[in-house]
């Protein structure tokens, strides 16, 4: 038999997708007219330069809106993308912030324009939304739109709900300056594990995070509601104290107890449906970057004023699309942390609890029938996918270095493999030089693996490494002064597993990695009430050094 070349199947695998999914499955998840044109369009007019700091004014124009807005520049690493992510708020002529409905979404003043650089499918964050409100809890809804701004074309953008306070959000009660005492002060809370800056209200776990070859083992939260200008000493006090008191308890030798331990203070089903959400989508950002936890106010008759988990945030570099912090393995556990920023110790330490584990096999097995089913996942990617399908050549042609030749993508493969090679070589390294660094102190000449040197040694900080990164990050050879040649970065293969020729081959790849992910979860997942154990590490507490005691990144964590 012929074998058929890449090109080829990126037109049977578009024409199949195309022709069977146009109707009953389609419809299945949207309401629009699938014959229709093009995605809203949204046209911003800036009359400042664009910032990640603050907010300026601007004007924007869409279906329903057209006046004042605020917007700023979003992201850490994604400052450095070719496309930009947005945070805008709607405003009055006056500059007060103004609840208006975009694109059919409930009214709100906070919006986030998501750009999906990263995720060749750029369904990756509207998916995971998708799941979690399927899961029966809210989620950020979104519309898939393009964007202009000074007229000049920027792309498919994801127009998304910001995770915030609200009756159609994330529905606690609001806290006024004067609920400082009593059941008023105890919710409701919006908390967050992430990065920060000096505006956000933070305070430093007591109990250290878990991850093998983290710098630090420091777990930072941040209550980014009330906003730190708002709340009351008394406020973060108590939340604080909250936070602290549940982590210590889940760590004691009496965690279990159904009144005195961790169920006391979390929402268990909401943990439940995180961790499965979690692992299932393998996000290299799992549980210690954009973790959200909200807390309810106490009820009159002293029931309720949990924590719970959730809602989610920032899943492009989830579902298999990331080749670090054990993201490209599907049989990793994301609980068990990785090698970039420490991971809540909570996790694991749930997993102890054969109750804990029993009840999300029983959830799980529930939801693989329903909102987890093959069918019904691969439904809703097919009718995105279908929703993009007349305009992502626009989106690529404005973005080309996001598809690569079928030569250039053989290329980045073999160098891939080059990078594991050196890791497992690296890693011995550390095995024999436990106090960290290389002999000499000079890395290997070819590159780290992505991108990042290995954990241990300080001597480093700064220094780019010899050579490229896996996929494209970087030329070979090329980019840094010590190279020899003009400065190239390419973001997408700092971050990518892998690389793709065309659109419907990326389609292909998500749904084929959720039918490989999911299989491992069943295997083990159905073990959760027999022989399954969770792997436990130590809580090791660990401090970062670097040369004047200064860490380059705000919030004291790598920036991807």
């Amino acid at each position: 038999m012929k074998r058929l070349n890449s090109k080829t199947i990126c037109r049977v695998v578009a024409f199949l997708a195309l022709t069977f999914h146009s109707h009953a499955l389609f419809a299945g998840f949207m309401t629009m007219d699938t014959t229709r044109q093009d995605l809203p369009m949204i046209a911003i007019t800036t009359n400042t330069a664009l910032n990640a700091r603050e907010k300026v004014e601007a004007h924007m124009k869409t279906v329903g809106y057209d006046g004042s807005i605020g917007i700023k520049l979003r992201g850490n690493s994604s400052l450095g993308n070719n496309q930009k992510k947005y945070t805008i708020e709607t405003l009055e002529a006056d500059g007060k912030e103004k609840d208006v409905s975009l694109l059919g979404l409930p009214a709100h003043s906070k919006w986030v324009l998501l750009a999906p650089y990263n995720d060749i499918s750029m369904i990756r964050d509207p998916l995971a939304f998708q799941i979690w409100r399927d899961m029966g809890h809210w989620g950020p809804r979104t519309v898939m739109c393009e964007l202009t701004m000074d007229g000049d074309y920027r792309g498919i953008y994801v127009l998304s709900e910001a995770i915030k306070r609200g009756a159609d959000r994330v529905n606690i009660s609001k806290l006024k300056k004067s609920d400082i005492n009593g059941r008023e002060l105890t919710g409701g809370y919006l908390l967050r594990i992430d990065t920060f800056d000096e505006d956000d209200a933070t305070f430093t776990s007591k109990v250290p995070g878990i991850g093998e070859g983290t710098m630090t083992s420091e777990v930072i939260w941040s209550c980014i509601y009330p906003k730190k200008k708002n709340l009351q000493p008394e406020q973060f006090a108590y939340i604080q104290s909250y936070i602290d008191t549940m982590e210590a308890v889940i760590q004691s030798d009496y965690f279990t107890d159904p009144e005195k331990g961790y169920a006391h203070y979390i929402d268990v089903a909401s943990f439940v449906d995180y961790f499965i959400h979690t692992e299932l989508s393998l996000n290299a950002d799992a549980y210690r970057r954009s973790a959200y936890f909200y807390k309810e106010k106490q009820k009159a008759d002293g029931t309720g004023g949990k924590l719970f988990a959730g809602p989610v945030w920032d899943y492009n570099l989830a579902y298999g699309n990331c080749n670090f912090a054990n993201a490209n393995n599907l049989e990793a556990w994301c609980y068990e942390g990785s090698s970039n920023n420490p991971t809540p110790a909570l996790w694991q330490r749930l997993l102890q609890d054969p109750a804990f584990r029993l009840a999300v096999k029983q959830r799980y097995l529930q939801l693989r029938k329903g909102a987890l089913s093959i069918d019904s996942l691969h439904a809703y990617i097919d009718s995105l996918a279908l929703l993009l399908s007349k305009v992502k050549d626009h989106h690529f042609q404005t973005f080309p270095e996001l598809l690569v030749s079928e030569e250039r993508k053989q290329q980045l493969a073999q160098q891939q493999k080059q990078m594991e090679q050196m890791f497992k070589q690296f890693k011995q390294m550390r095995k024999d030089n436990p106090q960290g660094g290389f002999p000499m102190g000079a890395p290997p000449m070819g590159g780290f693996p992505m991108g990042v040197p290995p954990m241990g040694g300080d001597s480093l900080v700064g220094v780019p490494p010899m050579g490229g990164f896996p996929m494209g990050g970087q030329p070979m050879g090329e980019g840094f002064p010590m190279g020899g040649g003009q400065f190239q970065f390419d973001t997408i293969g700092m971050f990518a597993a892998y690389r793709v020729s065309c659109y419907e081959e990326e389609i292909s790849i998500i749904k084929q990695w959720l039918v490989d992910r999911l299989a491992f979860l069943d295997r083990n997942i159905d073990r959760f009430d027999s022989d399954w154990q969770p792997r436990i590490q130590p809580l090791v507490e660990k401090k970062m050094k670097f040369p004047g005691g200064a860490f380059p990144f705000p919030g004291g964590a790598f920036p991807f």
